[in-house]
């Protein structure tokens, strides 16, 4: 059964929110300087002074209320997602976002789709905001299960297109992995998962492995923990707004792609607005899946599935944006065809890691184009 979904969060707890975000005892938080050591203090300030002082989640709530939600149970799992309904002309899409971000990366890309002629589906992913409760902890294999299910259950007998990033792109992988009849294609702006034999051969490919290595070194702390300590992490998150938001806060600063104050800190403020980051930053807090979101980490380790079985060839026709994301450094077009299907390809000229909330005008275009190439039947 899919129902309309109206978002509303309790007073009491917006209050309990509020009260932990003003109690932060600023005093316990000792500053290396700027972003040298994690997420920059100054910074971290200023978002909460304009949570304390200025934001309105009541006025948020009514504007993402004018977005078509709707929740349904999949397999067990509650999922809540968006439903752009276009005159279905052309074939549905999917779109996948990530942690730390949200279904809204995407809102400016599901009016000019729907236009098209696409009906747009953008689910929360599962434990993410409002894609609660779910049975315990989900991986990206999983995950990618559910969207499936999804998909059919709204378009019967109809084949989709699913464009990802972050985990979006891990899960579009598994969907193009498992169900390769129900896709049309596929559109990455993150490659991720490869067959576990796959290997570097050319210097070009060499060279990216070893310069992603070692910034993946200085960066993915965050993943080894919630990939095998998702619990004790949420206790932390759970009950400290003003953590869990510097703990998201961070990724926005090292991987969108920004330029650097006089310091060398991220230009935070360049591209994101405090409103842009609180918003995204409540959709953990508000409906409580701050832990929940983690547990896709943990997941992809009991899974196995960072990597697909030795020799996998994905024939599903697949479409990369590779925008110059300063921490997932995209792969030369090399290395992903050694094991998917490549029909598309785009050197994008800016945009990082939260590539559809930083430059929509550029992801659209390169997903319309895809689309065109795999609906024109010339993959």
């Amino acid at each position: 059964m899919i129902s309309p979904f109206k978002i509303h969060i309790s007073d009491e707890r917006l209050a309990a929110i509020r009260s932990k975000v003003e109690a932060y005892d600023w005093s316990q938080l000792a500053d290396v300087g700027g972003w040298s050591a994690g997420v920059g203090v100054r910074d971290l300030k200023r978002l909460v002074a304009y949570w304390l002082d200025s934001y309105d989640w009541r006025e948020v709530e009514q504007r993402l209320n004018r977005l078509p939600n709707f929740k349904t149970d999949v397999e067990g799992e509650g999922i809540h997602f968006l439903h752009a309904k276009g005159d279905g002309s052309k074939s549905p899409v999917l779109l996948l976002h990530g942690w730390p971000g949200s279904y809204l990366e995407f809102e400016r890309l599901i009016d000019p789709l729907v236009a098209d002629g696409h009906n747009v589906v953008v689910p929360s992913l599962p434990g993410f905001a409002f894609s609660q409760p779910i049975t315990g902890v989900i991986g990206p294999r999983r995950a990618a299960e559910l969207m499936h299910v999804l998909m059919t259950r709204l378009f019967p007998g109809r084949r989709y297109v699913v464009q990802g990033g972050d985990w979006g792109a891990g899960i579009a992988s598994w969907m193009a992995y498992s169900q390769p009849d129900a896709l049309l294609g596929f559109h990455l702006n993150m490659v991720g998962v490869l067959a576990r034999d796959v290997v570097p051969t050319t210097p070009e490919e060499q060279d990216l492995v070893k310069r992603r290595a070692a910034i993946l070194d200085w960066e993915t702390g965050y993943n080894h923990e919630q990939e095998t300590r998702p619990q004790t992490l949420g206790v932390a998150l759970a009950d400290s707004p003003v953590g869990a938001a510097g703990w998201i806060l961070e990724k926005f600063g090292k991987w969108a792609d920004l330029g650097t104050t006089a310091d060398g800190s991220p230009d935070v403020w360049s591209k994101f607005s405090e409103d842009e980051l609180l918003t995204n930053i409540m959709l953990y807090l508000a409906p409580s899946s701050v832990v929940t979101s983690t547990w896709i980490y943990h997941g992809k380790r009991l899974e196995g599935s960072q990597t697909f079985p030795e020799g996998t060839r994905i024939e599903v026709p697949m479409g990369v944006a590779a925008f110059p994301d300063p921490v997932f450094l995209p792969p030369p077009r090399s290395l992903a065809e050694k094991t998917y299907n490549v029909a598309h390809w785009s050197e994008m000229p800016k945009g990082g890691h939260f590539a559809a909330l930083e430059q929509p005008d550029l992801m659209l275009a390169d997903l319309q184009a895809f689309i065109a190439r795999v609906e024109g039947g010339r993959p």
